[in-house]
């Protein structure tokens, strides 16, 4: 995926569960600044957040990062944290 539509569909899982960007901010410990770039393209979420923010969504880490280039490599460290 490219980061626009990464960010496009990590806000609509986002709303799905009725959480504001300032809640999920809150539970991933990050700015809900940080949340709005992941959302709208400017920016991924770091590698350190595609666990916590795939359980708070309630999103597959795999589905989200599947047209990466790295993923079995991120999977990797997703499943060992």
């Amino acid at each position: 995926m490219n980061q626009s539509a990464t960010g496009k569909f990590i806000a609509r899982k986002r709303k799905e569960k009725a959480m504001t960007q300032e809640q999920l901010a809150e539970l991933l410990g990050v700015s809900n600044k940080t949340v709005s770039k992941w959302e709208t393209g400017k920016c991924m979420p770091d590698y350190s957040i595609i666990k916590p923010l795939c359980i708070n969504v309630n999103l597959n880490p795999i589905f989200l990062l599947k047209k990466s280039q790295h993923t079995f490599q991120i999977f990797k460290i997703i499943v060992f944290m």
